[in-house]
Order: C-alpha cells, then sequence, then structure tokens
C-alpha cells in the first residue's frame, strides 16, 4: 500500500498494491495494521459499508453529519467520479479548504475522509459505483449539505453543464450560513 499526501494532512490517497496477471487482478483493499501505521496513526473501527450507483452528471454531496461524525474510506469499484473533501473544523488552519481527486475502478485508489470534513462526488463517467467503509452509523437526524458551488470554498469540479442534485443538496447551506460546521472535541 502506497500513501499519498494531499494538501490537506489528514486526508490521505490510498494506492493499494495490484497484482494483475492473464487471469485479472488481485489487491488488498483493506487491512487495519496497516491503515492504522500508515494513514492515521490510532486505532480506527469501521461500522458500516455502503453502496452506491449514479449515472453520469449526478453530483453527492457536500454531507456530513453533527452526530454520529464519520470517517469515511472510499472507493470506486466501476466507472469513476472526482471525490471532493472540505474541511469543516472550525479550529483547523485548513478550515474551508477542500481536495479533489479522480477515484476509478482503473486506477483502484482511495481516499481517507476522516471526521470533521463534508464529503461529494462527481460522476464523470456513464455510471459509477462507489463503496465506503465508515466509523460511525449513518443518522439522517444529524445530515447537512454544504453547497457544491459555495463561491467561499470555491471547488473546481469537471463540469460540463449543471449537475444533478437531489432534492437535500439542492437546499444546501454555504458553508458560512453552515451553523452545523464540526467544532473539534
Amino acid at each position: 500500500m502506497k500513501v499519498i499526501n494531499t494538501e490537506i494532512p489528514d486526508v490521505k490517497i490510498i494506492e493499494p498494491a495490484v497484482f494483475c496477471d492473464e487471469r485479472g487482478f488481485f489487491m488488498e483493499t483493506w487491512n487495519q495494521n496497516k491503515f492504522e501505521e500508515l494513514v492515521t496513526d490510532k486505532p480506527i473501527q469501521f461500522v458500516q459499508d455502503n453502496h452506491s450507483k449514479s449515472k453520469k452528471g449526478i453530483l453527492r454531496g457536500l454531507h456530513y453529519q453533527t452526530e454520529n461524525t464519520q470517517g469515511k474510506l472510499v472507493r470506486v469499484v466501476l466507472g469513476e467520479v472526482f471525490d471532493v473533501v472540505v474541511d469543516i473544523r472550525k479550529n483547523s488552519l485548513t478550515f474551508g479548504k477542500w481536495v479533489g481527486v479522480y477515484l476509478s475502478a482503473e486506477n483502484k485508489r482511495q481516499l481517507w475522509v476522516p471526521e470533521g470534513f463534508a464529503h461529494g462526488f462527481y460522476v464523470t463517467s456513464d455510471e459509477a459505483e462507489f463503496v465506503y467503509k465508515c466509523t460511525d452509523y449513518y443518522n439522517p437526524l444529524a445530515e447537512h449539505s454544504i453547497l457544491w458551488n459555495d463561491l467561499e470554498i470555491g471547488i473546481k469540479w469537471p463540469i460540463e453543464h449543471l449537475p444533478i442534485l437531489s432534492s437535500k443538496d439542492e437546499k444546501a447551506l454555504s458553508l458560512k450560513e453552515s451553523e452545523y460546521v464540526h467544532i473539534e472535541k
């Protein structure tokens, strides 16, 4: 496993070792010891796995929870997405900054999204299947969205036309308007 640092120190890109031959490939997608040693340097426990399928032009996010805050280990098993995380930790030196990375079935990269970050992705292929492990359970009563096109954050999405959003994401607030940003413990 190769770990790549991003402009936000706590957010990491993970490139698994992939072994290919004429039969196909093999890769280890999760190893507790290696993850804690190379990525977080602290114990991590995942409690929930999720899998979504989306068509081209769908944008999901930017989501976060104010209770049951979640760290996420995300990857794509079919197609490609542009995956984005935004630091919403008020006391952080990188508050309001974002990182974007292409995740695809082809590059097999994973992204570690720690607690305290809003997360979203835009589907760039005809369709994409997105899977992720979470450190806490989904809590719909504590979930919130930040505007995907918040000018203050300034995410440079690879979008040609307006994305397709859920009704929840259409009602999202800007980072400045949100009173629910994560305060570090």
